[in-house]
């Protein structure tokens, strides 16, 4: 049996709102899309997902890099965030702008880089072995 690309990734979706509630994670990523388009075509789903599972969700139209994840996993490409409390996504938002105004003043050295990282891990609910794993594992950082 074949399982369609927008099923799998709806079914990731389910998992991880399940996740976000159980309090496994406080943030969760849906799968990158390509196009603002497909990730808009789940919105109606995510939004069914969150109303059962009692999480929100936040469009992501701005990905963020950093070296926890390889770039081609994340850059031009479309997101949906599912968590709990609104204080999580503006720490999340708030790690964002951290990192723009340190490329902006030119102060994103390499230990900010590995420090905004790690942080980002930890609001995905990561262990430190596993973000130790993902930083070492990514070969394909931003420039």
């Amino acid at each position: 049996m074949t399982i369609d690309k927008f099923s799998y990734k709806l079914g990731a979706a389910d998992c991880f709102c399940e996740m976000v509630r159980a309090g496994v994670k406080k943030l969760a990523l849906a799968h990158p899309c390509d196009s603002k388009e497909e990730r808009d075509g789940f919105l109606p789903e995510f939004e069914k997902l969150c109303e059962e599972y009692g999480v929100k969700l936040y469009p992501e139209d701005d990905a963020f890099i950093t070296d926890l994840f390889p770039v081609s996993m994340n850059k031009g490409r479309y997101n949906a965030i599912f968590y709990q409390e609104d204080a999580v996504l503006q720490a999340y938002l708030d790690l964002k702008e951290e990192k723009r105004r340190a490329q902006a003043q030119g102060e994103y050295t390499p230990e900010k880089r590995r420090d905004i990282a790690w942080r980002y891990g930890k609001l995905l609910s990561y262990t430190d072995e596993g973000i130790e794993r993902l930083l070492a594992a990514n070969k394909e950082r931003e420039e």
